[in-house]
C-alpha cells in the first residue's frame, strides 16, 4: 500500500461510515412518507419542535461524547497505550451514566415548561417527555462509539445505526398509527401521532446500544491481549482522565451546542413573531382555512412542519457523507497530530475536503432542479412553497458539508475553541437576520430558508481561514470546487430536462425520476473524470478504487 494510500486510509473507514449513514438518512427520509401522512403537517411541525428541543438537550449532555472518547483513545493507540485508553472508555462511561440521567430527569419532568416558553406550544410536552429517555441510551451508546472509532473501526456504529434506524422507522410508523387511531377524538391528536414517532427514536436507540454492547462482549478478549501486552509503564490517573475528558469535552459541547442550536432559534423565534402576525401571500397557498387573516399557533405548526420534514430533512441526507468523513478525520488527524506528522494532516484535509464537495455539490444541484418531483412524489405536496424552499436552500448542501468536516479539522488538531468562537459568530449573525428578515419583512417561512443557508455559510469561512491560520494549510480551489460545480451545472441542465421531459410524455413522477437519477449520476462523474477533477493518485484512496480505475480505463475516461 503506498504511503499516500495509507495516510488516507481514513477514506475508507469515513466511507464505510458514510455508506451506513446514507442508509440512516434513506431510511429515515423513507419512513418520513408514511408518517408525514398519518399524523399530518401539523403533527410533523410538533414532532420538530420536541425534536430541536431533544438534540439541544442531547448536545448540551452527550453528543459530543463519541468524538471527546475517539479523540482520545486514537491519540493513546497510537502509541499503543491500550490500558490508557481503556481507562478513557471507563471514564467516559461513568460520566455519560450521570450526565445523561440527569438530562433525563430534566427534560422528562420540564417538559411542560420547555414546550411553553420555547416552543410557545403546550402540544410539544408529550412526544417530548417520550424522547426524554433517549438522551441516556445514546449518551452510553456515544461512549461505545467513540470507543470504536478510536480504534480506528467504523463498522460497529455503522451497523449500529442501520439497526437503529430500522426500528425506529417501524416502531415510529406503527405507533403513530395506533395512537392517532386511538385519541382520535381528542383536540391533541396530532401531539399523540408526533409521541409515536418519538417512541420510535427512543426504541430505536436502545436496540442499536444492545448490539453495540453484544460486539463488546465479543471484542474484550481481544482488547484485555492487547491490555497485556502494554508495555507502556506511565498508566495515566483516573483524576487527570476526568480532568482530560472535561477540558476535551467543555468546547466541544460549546461548538456543537452554537452549531446546532440555530434549528432552536429558528423555531422559537418563527413561533413567538409570527403567530398573532397578518398572514402574508407567500403562506395563502398552504394556509387556506385562516378567519381571521393572521397567523395562529396551527398555522405555525404548520409551516413548521414543511420546512423541518421536508426542506430540512431532504437537505440532510447529503450532509450525513460529510457527518462521517468528520468523525473518521477526527480519529486519523489526532494520532497525526499526536505524532507531529504536519504534512500527513494537511494531506488528510485536502483529501476530505474534495471528497465532502465532489458529493456535496452535484447533491445541491440535483435537490434543487429536481425539488418539486421529489416532493411530489415523496410527500404528495405540490405546494410552491415547499418546492421553492428546496430550490432556493439546496446550497445549504455545499455549506453544512464544509462546515461540518472543518469543525472536525479543528478539533483534531486541538483547536477545540476555534470552532465554537467561529459558530457563535456565525449564531449571532444568523439570529440578527432572523429577526430583521421575520419581524420587518413578509418573507415568512423563506426567512427560515435564507438564515440556515447564511448561517453555514459563514461558518464556513471563518473555519477556512482557521485551517489556513493554524495549519498554513492553502485550499486548492480548481479542481475541488470549479470543476465539480461546473461538472453539476451541466449535470443539473440534463437531469431538469430529462426528468420534465419523461414527466410531460409518461403523466407520472416515479419512473423519470428512476431514469434521470443514475443517468444524472454518471453524466457527473463522466464530466469530472474528463474535466480532471479527479486523477487515478485520488481514485486510489477511495474503497474498490482500483476496481473502478480498471473500468474507467475500459471506458476510455482515464
Amino acid at each position: 500500500m503506498s504511503n499516500r494510500k495509507r495516510s488516507n486510509h481514513f477514506l475508507v473507514q469515513g466511507s464505510i461510515l458514510a455508506a451506513a449513514s446514507l442508509i440512516v438518512r434513506l431510511i429515515g427520509l423513507l419512513y418520513r412518507i408514511p408518517l408525514n401522512r398519518i399524523i399530518g403537517h401539523e403533527g410533523m411541525g410538533i414532532y420538530s419542535y420536541a425534536f430541536e428541543l431533544y438534540n439541544l438537550a442531547l448536545i448540551l449532555s452527550s453528543y459530543s461524547l463519541p468524538l471527546a472518547v475517539s479523540r482520545l483513545v486514537a491519540a493513546r493507540s497510537a502509541f499503543k497505550e491500550h490500558r490508557n485508553a481503556y481507562r478513557i472508555f471507563l471514564c467516559a462511561m461513568l460520566f455519560a451514566l450521570i450526565v445523561g440521567l440527569a438530562a433525563t430527569l430534566i427534560i422528562f419532568f420540564g417538559a411542560d415548561f420547555f414546550a411553553d416558553v420555547i416552543s410557545n406550544n403546550p402540544k410539544v410536552a408529550l412526544p417530548l417527555r417520550i424522547l426524554a429517555p433517549t438522551i441516556l441510551v445514546f449518551s452510553i451508546m456515544g461512549v461505545f462509539r467513540g470507543f470504536y472509532q478510536g480504534k480506528n473501526t467504523m463498522i460497529p456504529t455503522a451497523i449500529s445505526q442501520i439497526l437503529e434506524q430500522v426500528v425506529n422507522a417501524i416502531v415510529s410508523i406503527l405507533a403513530s398509527y395506533l395512537l392517532m387511531k386511538n385519541y382520535s377524538a381528542s383536540i391533541n391528536v396530532a401531539s399523540y401521532g408526533a409521541a409515536g414517532g418519538t417512541l420510535g427514536t427512543f426504541i430505536g436507540a436502545f436496540v442499536g446500544l444492545l448490539f453495540l454492547v453484544f460486539v463488546f462482549i465479543i471484542y474484550k478478549p481481544f482488547l484485555n491481549k492487547q491490555m497485556r501486552k502494554d508495555t507502556v509503564s506511565v498508566r495515566e490517573s483516573y483524576g487527570s482522565i476526568y480532568k482530560l475528558l472535561i477540558i476535551t469535552i467543555l468546547p466541544i459541547i460549546l461548538s456543537q451546542t452554537v452549531y446546532h442550536i440555530s434549528g432552536v432559534v429558528d423555531n422559537s423565534m418563527f413561533g413567538h413573531i409570527m403567530e398573532g402576525k397578518e398572514i402574508t401571500t407567500f403562506d395563502y397557498e398552504v394556509i387556506t382555512n385562516s378567519s381571521t387573516g393572521l397567523y395562529t399557533s396551527d398555522d405555525v405548526l404548520k409551516l413548521i412542519g414543511i420546512y423541518s420534514s421536508e426542506y430540512r430533512v431532504l437537505s440532510n441526507v447529503p450532509v450525513a457523507i460529510a457527518s462521517a468523513i468528520a468523525a473518521a478525520i477526527v480519529t486519523s488527524i489526532s494520532a497525526a497530530h499526536a505524532k507531529g506528522y504536519t504534512d500527513e494532516i494537511r494531506s488528510k484535509v485536502s483529501a476530505a475536503i474534495k471528497f465532502n464537495m465532489i458529493i456535496a455539490i452535484p447533491s445541491a444541484v440535483g435537490m434543487g432542479v429536481l425539488a418539486s418531483p421529489i416532493l411530489r412524489l415523496l410527500f404528495n405536496d405540490s405546494y410552491k412553497l415547499s418546492a421553492n424552499f428546496l430550490m432556493l436552500g439546496s446550497i445549504s448542501i455545499v455549506f453544512y458539508a464544509l462546515s461540518t468536516v472543518s469543525t472536525s479539522i479543528l478539533q483534531g488538531i486541538g483547536k477545540l475553541r476555534v470552532p465554537v468562537i467561529n459558530s457563535a459568530i456565525s449564531l449571532v449573525i444568523h439570529i440578527v437576520l432572523m429577526y430583521i428578515l421575520l419581524e420587518f419583512t413578509p418573507l415568512s417561512t423563506y426567512a427560515l430558508v435564507i438564515g440556515n443557508v447564511i448561517f453555514a455559510l459563514v461558518v464556513s469561512i471563518l473555519n477556512w481561514f482557521s485551517l489556513e491560520k493554524y495549519l498554513n494549510y492553502q485550499q486548492e480551489i480548481v479542481k475541488t470546487f470549479v470543476i465539480p460545480t461546473v461538472s453539476a451545472g451541466l449535470m443539473g441542465i440534463a437531469a431538469y430536462l430529462i426528468c420534465n421531459g419523461f414527466i410531460k410524455w409518461m403523466g407520472n413522477i416515479l419512473i423519470p425520476l428512476l431514469i434521470t437519477i443514475p443517468i444524472s449520476v454518471v453524466l457527473y462523474f463522466s464530466l469530472l473524470i474528463f474535466m480532471k477533477g479527479l486523477d487515478e493518485s485520488e481514485l486510489e484512496q477511495v474503497p474498490k478504487g482500483e476496481k473502478i480505475i480498471r473500468i474507467l480505463h475500459k471506458l476510455r475516461l482515464l
